[in-house]
């Protein structure tokens, strides 16, 4: 289980069953994408770019209670800081696995 299903249900409670789903459909979308600015920008040797994809990730994830995918993606994001990103590419595909099991299980709980 990579959701903090108390997490989820305090974001559930404060925005409503209809806007949760809006909220995770938008996570849906926008972590995958975030990812792929991360992977690029590692080609592209951009630091801060690098940066600010995981920092997004990271608090996005927060959100939801995935805690793991949020720490992962905040190493990620100390690295871009420090220009580090030989190290940082190395940790893509356990994030990449990571948020693949938040994705499913933020899939499975739609309304």
């Amino acid at each position: 289980m990579e959701l903090d299903m108390n997490t989820f249900e305090e974001l559930k409670q404060m925005s409503g069953d209809d806007f949760i789903d809006e909220l995770v459909d938008t996570f849906l979308e926008d972590a995958p994408k975030l990812v792929a600015e991360m992977k690029s920008s590692l080609q592209a040797d951009d630091a801060d770019t690098f940066r600010r994809a995981a920092h997004s990730l990271k608090s996005n994830s927060a959100t939801f209670g995935a805690t793991r995918l949020a720490e992962l993606s905040r190493e990620l994001e100390v690295m871009g800081r420090e220009h580090r990103l030989s190290e940082a590419a190395p940790r893509l595909p356990a994030l990449e696995e990571t948020l693949g099991s938040v994705c499913a299980e933020l899939k499975g709980l739609r309304s």
